[in-house]
């Protein structure tokens, strides 16, 4: 292949490292007011507002309450978040009013003149005690479930009946922020038809504009979305955080409005990763085969719900690991608390569970006096397994070569060394429709140019997918223009998560390149002809192609989970090395590898630095980050508290892309943004173990835990 494989240069490089890319902070336009959003100051509470005094502040325009609102009421899969608190607020940072004034400055000011009666309610932030039926109920339901997603798959109580050593042990994970570089910013317009222009950047577009549409009871023809560059997201921005207010006051006001989130406000808007208390026991036969698993995992979303029961059923999917275990039983619950709400972040569910998983193999091999390698070697998926929901991996599951890449590289028996393996579903999952639209055509320069509502997030999906353009074309990538921004001209490719675009908004790319490749073969030799000399010789709309892709799943049964829930399936290892410093807790990487399942690599230097970023955002969960939650407030909501690795705090590491083409992929290419952070925790918490001779089930693993976990 010509394009795809080789490691061309990001289409998007220059214009970030020159300062080109236009943020939403960038954007200025005359006549443009000043948007600020109060925001509640208690996790539980019935509320009265009084906007009188701010309203007499010069230079104050409006301030939108819940009264101004069409429709109050939005979410990404129960519409639970309120535009504006309208009588009780469920967290510290529920939006309530939205000021709009001729200057920021003037608008904050405003802030503090509205006036907030609080009367307030009883709170529950243990997930636990959230559960049970007297529990005060943040949402006024019959519970605080929102979701509780199973597994029954065999005989549970004679398979543990049949295991020679069971090992039981509690979990729990923290919620942690996504931390991207650029705060939430956007600038709203109306023109003089009444449609309404946002500037943002934002992860799924095309979903935005329905949520604006349906709050503001317009037709969703009258909103368009411009996605402007991306400076991070890794899920925090999946759930609308100012889309609404913009467009509102837009709406009203008929002038341009402007919002920018300081990092305390960040920290507040957006969602967490779920904290989750993983309650494991696990059986093995005394030759080393894993017979049974019983699971409880217990999730906080929050005072939201966003994705939550996506979350948690994904993460019920993956409570097994990537291993062949005959008899499984799983429950998952998604809790409402008065706590930050949580939803989508980097792994979506599949990040937590290995925490739990890998550090109990770690444990079943020890006692069985295994080598860890060995052990999971006896265990693991391979081509022509069964899942947990009796799901048959038909081809490309390379788990195998991962691990024994990794053991080429390290000793994992050597002390201080440890290993975490993992698998990654691909795409939304249990039966949800997964489609992605293209539209490609030929213009009269003689380029490609390809249409997708995909967002580019920073993980490379503009250079993938004119990569693959190119190569149907058998064009240089330099040809293909990219265009992905406009919600009015792009079609609707599904949101830039779940691992999902390069495998299937690249499908359908490849899909409307073939098409086209096949309606210049009418005329011309394909291996051979010059795009503008196809445009001036052949009919217009001939050179436009429209292609849709849809991933394959199925619904799991409710009461068994049994069915075909994500695919492609994604598989990696990792092996870190560690050292500690017993007097001041500090634990330092030593050596790292990475063996880590593409399918075919489209990019191999994006891929690598995928690998990168997932390391040390894995580094950082394990090691570091702690929004220190207390009461429902966030105490750590600033990057002096909220900390983060800095490239001193990770390390070179090697990286090997291991290939295993899926032949339902894009050439037959797998995502790996989300993989890539997996098994980063469970390799370094093994690791510790092995140095400590004592292990830890909490993270993060703070100096002054790492003490306590000496002395104890």
């Amino acid at each position: 292949m010509d394009v795809v494989g080789k490691s061309v240069k990001r289409v998007d490089a220059y214009d970030k490292v020159s300062g080109k890319a236009i943020y939403p902070q960038d954007i200025y336009i005359d006549n443009m007011l000043y948007g600020a959003t109060l925001r509640s100051m208690k996790p539980h509470a019935y509320i009265k507002v009084d906007i009188s005094k701010a309203l007499e502040l010069e230079g104050v325009i409006k301030i939108f309450t819940a009264k101004d609102i069409k429709n109050n009421y939005h979410g990404v899969v129960l519409k639970d978040h309120q535009v504006f608190c309208e009588n009780k607020v469920r967290r510290v940072g529920d939006p309530i009013a939205f000021v709009v004034a001729i200057s920021k400055e003037v608008a904050n000011m405003a802030l503090e003149y509205i006036r907030i009666d609080y009367e307030e309610i009883e709170c529950v932030f243990d997930p636990e005690i959230a559960m049970k039926n007297d529990s005060v109920k943040v949402h006024d339901n019959e519970s605080n479930i929102v979701h509780h997603f199973k597994i029954r798959n065999g005989d549970i109580d004679k398979g543990f009946e049949e295991c020679d050593i069971i090992v039981e042990n509690e979990y729990k994970v923290p919620q942690v922020d996504h931390v991207f570089l650029q705060p939430e910013s956007g600038v709203s317009t109306i023109d003089e038809d009444g449609n309404i222009t946002l500037y943002i950047s934002t992860q799924y577009p095309h979903y935005d504009v329905i949520e604006v549409s349906e709050a503001l009871g317009i037709e969703p023809n009258k909103v368009k979305i411009i996605n402007c560059t991306v400076g991070g997201a890794f899920g925090g921005r999946e759930d609308i955080m100012m889309q609404i207010h913009l467009a509102l006051a837009a709406k009203e006001l008929k002038r341009p409005i402007k919002t920018v989130y300081t990092r305390e406000e960040s920290f507040l808007a957006h969602s967490k990763r779920h904290s989750m208390i993983m309650k494991y026991k696990t059986g093995v036969t005394k030759d080393g085969k894993l017979k049974a698993i019983k699971v409880t995992i217990i999730g906080d979303t929050g005072a939201y719900a966003s994705w939550a029961i996506n979350v948690l059923r994904k993460a019920g999917v993956h409570a097994t690991g990537p291993y062949e275990i005959e008899n499984v039983w799983v429950d998952s619950y998604a809790v409402y608390t008065n706590n930050p709400f949580s939803g989508a972040m980097r792994g979506f569910g599949a990040t937590q569970v290995p925490i739990a998983y890998e550090q109990q193999m770690d444990i079943l091999a020890q006692k069985l006096n295994m080598d860890p390698i060995e052990f999971r070697l006896n265990n693991i998926f391979r081509k022509g397994s069964k899942t947990s929901t009796n799901q048959i991996l038909k081809e490309s599951v390379p788990l195998e070569r991962c691990i024994k890449e990794v053991k080429k590289h390290i000793d994992i028996n050597k002390k201080g060394c440890g290993i975490g393996i993992m698998f990654y579903g691909t795409g939304y999952g249990n039966g949800f429709p997964d489609v992605s639209n293209a539209t490609v055509k030929i213009n009269k320069y003689g380029k490609l140019e390809i249409y997708v509502g995909a967002t580019e997030v920073g993980q490379g999906a503009k250079t993938i997918m004119s990569q693959i353009g190119a190569e149907v074309l058998k064009i240089n990538i330099e040809d293909v223009i990219f265009i992905n921004e406009d919600t009015s001209i792009t079609p609707d490719s599904g949101t830039a998560a779940a691992s999902r675009q390069t495998y299937n908004t690249g499908n359908a790319i490849k899909i409307a390149c073939e098409k086209l490749r096949d309606e210049i073969a009418k005329g011309y030799n394909i291996n051979k002809y010059d795009l503008r000399e196809v445009y001036e010789n052949m009919d217009e709309d001939k050179l436009v192609k429209h292609a849709s892709f849809t991933a394959y799943t199925t619904t799991m049964d409710e009461e068994t989970g049994i069915g075909d829930p994500y695919w492609p399936y994604t598989f990696g290892a990792c092996g870190v090395e560690v050292d500690i410093n017993e007097k001041t807790g500090e634990v330092k990487l030593l050596k790292a590898v990475v063996a880590q399942d593409v399918g075919k690599a489209i990019n191999p230097q994006l891929i690598e630095g995928q690998i990168d970023g997932g390391f040390a955002m894995g580094v950082g969960y394990t090691l570091f980050e702690n929004l220190n939650v207390i009461n429902g407030y966030i105490k750590n909501n600033k990057l002096s508290k909220y900390l983060i690795p800095t490239s001193l705090d990770t390390i070179d590491f090697k990286k090997i892309i291991v290939e295993d083409e899926e032949s339902s992929a894009p050439f037959g290419a797998k995502g790996i943004g989300e993989p890539v952070i997996v098994y980063v925790a469970p390799a370094i918490l093994n690791a510790v173990a092995s140095k400590l001779d004592k292990r830890a089930y909490e993270i993060p693993l703070t100096p002054d835990k790492i003490i306590n976990l000496i002395n104890s």
